[in-house]
């Protein structure tokens, strides 16, 4: 069964077909004319092993880490207990 989730530009990818997720880095935004836009997080996804088959991901940080979050299934985990 295939879990498609949004990237956030746009493209659509099946959470199943994902079997690399890079770490999660940050760097500034500017615009053509030179303005600062802030902060922009990045992740690379790949599909396949192959270096052919990853994609980098830019969004704001709701973005990313949202769709971080629907690819690893989305619900949150219980707290641990202690023994």
């Amino acid at each position: 069964m295939q879990r498609w989730i949004k990237l956030p530009d746009g493209r659509f990818v099946d959470a199943n077909r994902i079997a690399y997720v890079g770490k999660v880095d940050t760097f500034n935004r500017y615009d053509e004319d030179g303005n600062d836009l802030g902060l922009a997080y990045t992740v690379n996804l790949g599909t396949e092993v192959s270096r052919e088959n990853h994609l980098n991901v830019i969004g704001t940080k709701d973005e990313v880490f949202g769709m971080l979050r629907q690819i690893l299934g989305g619900g949150s985990a219980p707290p641990a207990t202690q023994a």
